[in-house]
C-alpha cells in the first residue's frame, strides 16, 4: 500500500502548468502523489508562472469576466439560445451570483495556481532576479484575489501541500503584498515590458496604496492623504523614467506589433503566433458570425449608457485602424473602439447581414434576454485590441498582439485621481502639475475637449473611457462608490456584492476558510 501523501487535483493542475511551462486544458482523473508530480529547473519554472497567468488574465470569461461583466462597460447578452450558459453570464451583471458560479469558481482556482506555483518554485534553488520576478508574479495575482475575494490563500515554499492552505484577508493581505513588492523591486529588471520589472511593481504598488481604504471597508473607503502621496511619488518615478509616452494611435498600444510600437506599455504578457495566450478573444468575443475573415461568435456588447460617456471626436469611441496584413477598409469603417450601426465587409465595403439576411445594424438598446427577430444585431460591440488578421488566416487560436496589464495613462489617472483626495501636487514630464492638467492632457491626445474643471465623478468617467476593456472597471467602481448603483437590468445591489464569494467547493475542503458574509 503507497502511504504517500495525496494531492488535490487543482493543485496538481496548477503544478502542472507551471513545470510543463503550457497550459493543460484537461482536467485530471484522480489524483497524484508527491512522488508523482513532475519537477524542473527553475528557469522552465518561472517560464510557466509566466504562462500561467494566461488563461486566468487574458482571457475573457476569468479575472476580465468578473472585473468588466459585472459593470456597465461589458454585458453578455443572452440571445436566443445563445449565450445561456446556464445563466452565469447574467449573474455577473446583475449582481446574483453564487458561491457555485463557474466564473467565480474558475477564476479562483486559476489565480491560487499561480500563487502556488510562484512559491514552489521558491524551493528549487532559482537566481535572485528568478526570485524576484516569481515574488512579483505571486504578489500580483495575490492582489488580484484580495481585489476580487478579499481571502488570499498561501503556503510556505516546500510546506506539506496537503494540509490545508493559510489564508490572509484585507488589509493584512495588502500589506503583505506590499512589503513582498518592496522586498524584490530592487532585484527585477528594467524591462522589458514582457516581464516583471522595476516599473510595474512601482505600478502595482500604486494600486496598493490607491486601494488601501478600500480594502478596510470597502461599502465606505477613506483615502489617506500619506498613502495619496505615495501613488503620486511613484507615478513622478515612472514618468520620470522618459521611457513611456504617448503613442500616435492610442491603439497602438494593443495592436498586433504592439512590442514595438505600444510606447506606453509598462506590463505585458507576450504573445506570438503559435506560443499566445487568449487575447483573440477580445475580438472574437463581440464580432458577429459574418464578419469575416473573424467568424466571431456574437457574444458581449457595451451598454447604452456607457458608449454615451464618448464624444464623437474622441478616437478611443472608433476609428478606422490600419494594421499589417489587415483587409482594405476601403470605406474607412470604424474597426477598433466602439462599432455601431450598419456593419460592412471590410474588403469590399459590402453591407453585412445578420444569418436571417436582415441588415447587420449594431444598436444601443441591449438588455440581458434577448428574443426578438432582430437579437443578432443587440449591443455596440467593444474592440480594444486590433485584429491580428494574419493570424486569424493561420487558424488556431494565436495572436501577435501582447496583452497589455500596466500602461502610461492609467498611471496619469491614478496620479490625478490621488492629488483630487488629497495628495501634494507635482509636476512630472509634460503632463502638468495638478489632476486637471493631468486629465485633459489625454483627452487632448485621444482628441476630446479639454474640461474647465475636474470632479471625482468625471474622472471615474475618464477612467471608464480610457481603461475600458482592460479589467479595471469594477475596481474603479467600487472605489468611486458606483458599484452597486442600479442601472438597466440591474437594481440597487447590497454591499456584500462588492466582494465575490470564496467558491463552494473550496469552503468545503479547506477547513481555514470562512465563506463572505452574505453568501
Amino acid at each position: 500500500m503507497n502511504h504517500a501523501k495525496i494531492i488535490g487535483t487543482a493543485t496538481v493542475l496548477a503544478l502542472l502548468q507551471v513545470t510543463s511551462g503550457c497550459d493543460i486544458q484537461e482536467r485530471l482523473e484522480g489524483q497524484l502523489t508527491e512522488e508523482q508530480i513532475p519537477r524542473g529547473d527553475p528557469a522552465a519554472l518561472l517560464r510557466g508562472a509566466y504562462n500561467s497567468q494566461r488563461d486566468p488574465i487574458q482571457g475573457c470569461v476569468s479575472v476580465f469576466a468578473l472585473q468588466e461583466a459585472s459593470t456597465d462597460a461589458r454585458i453578455m447578452p443572452t440571445r436566443g439560445p445563445d449565450w445561456d450558459d446556464n445563466g452565469k453570464w447574467r449573474e455577473l451583471f446583475n449582481h446574483t451570483w453564487t458561491p457555485n458560479n463557474e466564473r467565480v469558481r474558475d477564476t479562483f482556482t486559476q489565480l491560487n495556481g499561480i500563487i502556488f506555483a510562484t512559491t514552489d518554485l521558491l524551493r528549487f534553488d532559482p537566481t535572485v532576479q528568478q526570485q524576484a520576478e516569481s515574488r512579483f508574479l505571486r504578489a500580483w495575482a495575490s492582489y488580484l484575489v484580495l481585489d476580487l475575494y478579499d481571502q488570499v490563500l498561501y503556503r510556505d515554499p516546500g510546506e506539506n501541500v496537503s494540509d490545508p492552505a493559510r489564508l490572509r484577508k484585507g488589509t493584512e493581505a495588502l500589506n503583505y503584498i506590499v512589503s513582498e513588492i518592496n522586498a524584490v523591486q530592487k532585484d527585477l529588471p528594467d524591462g522589458p515590458a514582457g516581464r516583471a520589472n522595476k516599473d510595474a511593481a512601482r505600478v502595482l504598488l500604486m494600486k496598493c496604496y490607491l486601494n488601501k481604504g478600500v480594502y478596510a471597508n470597502r461599502a465606505a473607503p477613506t483615502f489617506d492623504a500619506a498613502d495619496m502621496n505615495q501613488v503620486v511619488k511613484l507615478a513622478d518615478e515612472v514618468i520620470n523614467s522618459g521611457k513611456y509616452s504617448f503613442a500616435p494611435n492610442v491603439f497602438d498600444n494593443f495592436a498586433p506589433n504592439n512590442t514595438a510600437i505600444g510606447r506606453e506599455n509598462i506590463f505585458t504578457q507576450e504573445n506570438t503566433f503559435g506560443n499566445a495566450g487568449p487575447t483573440r478573444d477580445f475580438w472574437k468575443f463581440v464580432s458577429h458570425y459574418n464578419m469575416r475573415p473573424v467568424d466571431g461568435y456574437n457574444g458581449p456588447a457595451t451598454t447604452g449608457a456607457f458608449y454615451a460617456l464618448f464624444e464623437p471626436g474622441d478616437i478611443r469611441r472608433g476609428t478606422a485602424y490600419v494594421t499589417a496584413g489587415g483587409p482594405a477598409n476601403p470605406g474607412k469603417r470604424i474597426n477598433v473602439g466602439f462599432l455601431v450601426g450598419q456593419q460592412y465587409n471590410f474588403t469590399t465595403d459590402a453591407p453585412l447581414t445578420t444569418r436571417g439576411g436582415a441588415p447587420l445594424i449594431f444598436t444601443q438598446d441591449v438588455s440581458l434576454l434577448e428574443t426578438g427577430a432582430d437579437l443578432e444585431a443587440k449591443g455596440i460591440r467593444p474592440i480594444k485590441y486590433p485584429v491580428d488578421y494574419p493570424s486569424e488566416a493561420k487558424g488556431g487560436n494565436g495572436c501577435e498582439n501582447d496583452h497589455v496589464t500596466f500602461r502610461l495613462a492609467d498611471v496619469l489617472l491614478m496620479k490625478a485621481e490621488a492629488i483630487l483626495r488629497g495628495a501634494t501636487p507635482t509636476s512630472a514630464g509634460s503632463y502638468g502639475g495638478t489632476a486637471l492638467a493631468i486629465v485633459n492632457t489625454i483627452r487632448t491626445d485621444r482628441g476630446a475637449s479639454a474640461f474647465s474643471t475636474l470632479t471625482l465623478d468625471a474622472l471615474l468617467d475618464e477612467r471608464g473611457r480610457e481603461l475600458y476593456g482592460e479589467s479595471w472597471r469594477r475596481q474603479d467602481m467600487i472605489r468611486f462608490g458606483k458599484f452597486l448603483q442600479a442601472r438597466k437590468d440591474k437594481p440597487v445591489t447590497p454591499a456584500f456584492r462588492l466582494i465575490y464569494p470564496i467558491p463552494q467547493t473550496q469552503v468545503d475542503v479547506n477547513r481555514n476558510i470562512t465563506q463572505n458574509p452574505g453568501y
